[in-house]
């Protein structure tokens, strides 16, 4: 018996034909299509990417090329090999604080305490060692314990009380400041050994020309292991993953970036220890918070605080333990300062680090506003801070002014934020 879909009341529902629901196409995410359109498909995925507003490294990448090009011109020194290896061993410090702020970003929040928790490392393990004569592994051991307690001690305020993080790591600032003071005492600097386990952390390097490349090859193999057996996963689950020609050529890619690193380290002295543990701690803080159940609570935190309550998450725990690991890292941060200037002083964590720690975070892609970034973020915003900082160096140019080119470059990129910001929300994937 046929139905008179002319004839039927304003209220009846009528079944669609077979042959209309047929003929609809499926929506697809032009994502997808990208992995069979070849070169070209990338080339329109990376234009739709610029038009929604989803800049990615590239305003950064672009500026260090530019950074490079410029101080370049003006000294034939920026580009050698000591100054360069100069900058990367330079930028550690300030890169470990940095992934640490990066986890504390990703919530939306802010820790104003970083550069006042590096100097108290910093004392501690020169106290512990050298006045008292405790073995120094143990100080150092100390020391990053006192680190994690310090910011789980901010978190707690934080998620527990409820005070606001600004307020809370202000507080934090000031007095964790008085207390390293405190325990430096009168004289107020502590000179630590050259040759002990703080003193080689800047100082030592793998001078076996294998090691730099090694390294490379590790870095190179790791990649592209991780993406190959990761595109298996993909094509298992019947999800679009990339051809074997695209991972191929972003390996490519890292090996030309990696070994051209490794050939500039062996240029000089090797391959330094600072880069190296740099490195590690780079690879596996990325790994915890893309691949663990506990960064992708951190990203949930990030993104509706309310929908992460809703769906389990333990919200308290989580912002507890994000602090802890940012001030873990601002510890790390004052261990290598110390190492770099081979004492612990009063001026420790003092001056322009937090804003150079922040700057790092921000200038290299992670969001002010929460939900975006990556740790790797911090290796190419401290990148261009030091970079900055040593090509002004080379010219002779005061601090002021570094200070204000510094300013300057970090007001741009939150700038860029915002409107990136405002044009995901306009595209509707904000």
């Amino acid at each position: 018996m046929s139905i008179d879909k002319s004839q039927a009341a304003p209220g009846d529902t009528v079944a669609e034909e077979p042959a209309v629901a047929a003929d609809a196409a499926p929506a697809v995410d032009p994502r997808l299509l990208v992995r069979e359109q070849g070169f070209g498909g990338y080339i329109t995925e990376f234009k739709r990417k610029m038009r929604a507003g989803d800049l990615g490294a590239v305003p950064v990448v672009i500026g260090l090329i530019l950074i490079c090009a410029i101080f370049q011109s003006f000294n034939s020194a920026f580009l050698g090999a000591e100054n360069l290896n100069n900058i990367f061993v330079a930028m550690v410090a300030t890169g470990m604080m940095s992934v640490g702020i990066i986890f504390v970003l990703l919530l939306g929040e802010i820790d104003l305490s970083v550069g006042s928790v590096s100097g108290v490392s910093s004392a501690i393990t020169a106290v512990l060692s050298v006045t008292h004569g405790v073995n120094e592994w143990l100080a150092v051991l100390v020391a990053l314990a006192a680190g994690a307690a310090i910011g789980a001690l901010h978190g707690f305020f934080f998620a527990r009380i409820g005070a606001p993080a600004f307020a809370v790591t202000l507080a934090g600032l000031l007095f964790w400041n008085g207390f390293m003071l405190q325990i430096l005492g009168s004289n107020g600097t502590i000179n630590i050994d050259d040759d002990g386990v703080v003193g080689k952390l800047t100082t030592y390097y793998f001078s076996d020309v294998a090691a730099a490349y090694l390294l490379a090859v590790v870095a190179v193999v790791g990649y592209f292991a991780s993406a190959f057996l990761g595109n298996r996963r993909r094509a298992a689950a019947g999800i679009p993953s990339r051809p074997l020609g695209d991972i191929v050529l972003r390996t490519v890619l890292l090996a030309v970036a990696a070994f051209a690193v490794a050939v500039m380290f062996n240029q000089y002295k090797g391959l330094p220890l600072a880069v190296l543990l740099f490195a590690i701690v780079l690879v596996g803080s990325d790994f915890v918070l893309r691949r663990t159940a506990y960064g992708r609570k951190v990203f949930a935190l990030g993104g509706s605080v309310e929908a992460s309550r809703r769906a389990g998450i333990n919200v308290t725990l989580v912002r507890v333990s994000v602090f802890a690991i940012a001030g873990l890292f601002a510890a790390v941060g004052g261990l290598f300062w110390a190492s770099k200037i081979a004492a612990a002083n009063q001026s420790a964590g003092s001056g322009d680090l937090l804003m150079n720690v922040i700057a790092a975070a921000v200038i290299g892609g992670t969001s002010l506003f929460g939900g975006r970034g990556r740790t790797w973020n911090a290796l190419l915003g401290v990148l261009v801070i030091t970079s900055i900082q040593y090509g002004l160096a080379l010219q002779g140019i005061a601090t002021p002014i570094q200070y204000m080119i510094t300013g300057g470059v970090l007001l741009a990129t939150v700038i860029i934020d915002s409107i990136t910001r405002k044009t995901q929300k306009s595209a509707g994937r904000a």
